[in-house]
């Protein structure tokens, strides 16, 4: 049985300790990929795989329209902090997408 990669995701947490040495506090957001840890415990199997598969694509297909939002307001403004800003938001927006399908659909497995 192939291993899911999505618990290794929990290793990026680690760069939440840079906020204490860096004192810039949007370190400690990484903090929140710990919560991948926890599919240490999961069970590998092909619908694991089939439901991370989705959750990606639901993630891919929210992060298409923000990206082309937010570089056409850049383009407009002419400020490269508004696509540095929107770059941020989109990469926290991916996560949380990423993260509330994939919950979703490992609940929606626990019910049948």
């Amino acid at each position: 049985m192939k291993s899911s990669w999505v618990k290794y995701l929990g290793f990026l947490g680690m760069l939440g300790v840079l906020g204490i040495f860096t004192d810039n506090i949007g370190f400690y957001g990484f903090f929140g990929f710990f919560s991948f840890f926890i599919y240490f415990k999961v069970i590998k199997d092909e619908r694991l795989e089939a439901n991370v598969n989705k959750a990606a694509r639901n993630a891919f297909v929210v992060a298409i329209p923000v990206f082309v939002i937010a570089t056409v307001i850049a383009g407009i403004m002419k400020d490269l902090i508004v696509f540095s800003y929107a770059f941020i938001a989109l990469f926290v927006l991916q996560l949380v997408t990423f993260s509330f399908s994939l919950k979703f659909y490992e609940k929606e497995l626990r019910k049948e």
